[in-house]
């Protein structure tokens, strides 16, 4: 038995530690396995008749697909400062016509600090390319690739959207209605938008990828929660997909949190689930197209400052929040006449 020590590149969340070790476990001849994110590191116990660089080189075999691999040195991370002089004038012209859009009628970003409908597909969208990507990319590649060995088509991956879209409105719902139950008021209004402000304000700073130092400070579900999860993506039996799909509402996707932290304050059934259903609609066109098609964002050469742009689209939406939150409370008067 000996114990090998590998860098990890292209781990980026809370997420990736779970699908690594996740995976890891399954791989023949490993006996125990832990990640780190902060060092982004990982230890594994296990018996081959190879050399270290060998060790990692098969290792990354199984989870390159998720968009990791192994290495006895250290990841550079490039921070490529140029890539935001495509992505701050694309934010700003989606931030404008977003703006636009609201002032004539058709969308509503921002109105006495709600997160509206729009925003809710917006920050869906974001999710599907980067934290959930990570976890719900990775249960929907397992799950179609798990099926397509036994000669099965397209049905389970349509049940595991289909349980994602429902199992999202129904708990949705239900967290709407325990927030009701708890009659939050607006002070606990006030403190649950400033936690989702500061929860999007962390997640759009990480999707700039330029101060590596946030991660730690991103909010994650327990990890034994979420091993549990992780363990369904390889039953393929029955209605299975339409259960896992379902019960990703639970994995732990920073941007789902914070959906989940305004949908307690709204103590409304209807609204908690309609909030959540648009949010998992936002991120269906990404999550689909991986089920079915394998797209890996992260392998595009343009992914970078596709990355960068969403960042900047959420730091303003947290922006905004912050600012209505203090509206609301009272600190300062109103700024934008949204």
């Amino acid at each position: 038995m000996k114990q090998y020590t590998f860098y990890v590149h292209g781990m980026h969340c809370a997420s990736c530690v779970m699908v690594i070790e996740e995976v890891l476990r399954e791989v023949h001849g490993v006996k125990n396995v832990k990640a780190n994110l902060h060092t982004r590191i990982v230890v594994v116990e296990g018996e081959w008749k190879k050399t270290p660089n060998e060790v990692a080189e098969f290792l990354t075999s199984f989870v390159k697909k998720n968009g990791y691999t192994f290495s006895l040195e250290k990841e550079e991370k490039e921070r490529k400062w140029n890539e935001f002089l495509y992505a701050f004038p694309i934010a700003v012209a989606f931030i404008i016509g977003f703006i636009f859009l609201q002032k004539i009628g058709l969308v509503n970003i921002i109105t006495g600090g709600e997160v509206n409908y729009g925003t809710a597909f917006l920050i869906g969208l974001v999710a599907s390319v980067s934290t959930c990507l990570a976890v719900v990319g990775g249960l929907a590649l397992s799950l179609s690739a798990n099926y397509a060995k036994g000669g099965v088509g397209w049905k389970p991956q349509v049940l595991f959207h289909g349980g994602r879209l429902i199992g999202f409105f129904i708990l949705g719902g239900a967290i709407g209605l325990i927030g009701g139950s708890f009659h939050i008021g607006q002070t606990g209004s006030v403190v649950l938008g400033g936690l989702v402000a500061i929860v999007m304000l962390i997640l759009g700073v990480n999707l700039l990828d330029v101060f590596h130092g946030i991660k730690r400070f991103q909010f994650t579900m327990p990890k034994m929660i979420g091993k549990k999860i992780m363990k369904e993506r390889t039953v393929v039996n029955g209605i299975t997909p339409f259960v896992v799909g379902a019960v990703t509402f639970f994995l732990p996707c920073g941007f789902t949190q914070s959906m989940q932290l305004y949908v307690l304050s709204t103590g409304d059934f209807i609204r908690g689930a309609l909030i959540m259903f648009v949010f998992a609609l936002g991120t269906l066109p990404i999550l689909s197209a991986l089920s079915f098609s394998s797209v890996n964002m992260k392998e595009k050469s343009w992914s970078g400052i596709f990355f960068k742009t969403a960042g900047i689209i959420v730091i303003v939406l947290a922006l905004f929040n912050i600012i209505n939150v203090l509206v609301v409370a009272g600190v300062i008067n109103p700024v934008f006449n949204f």
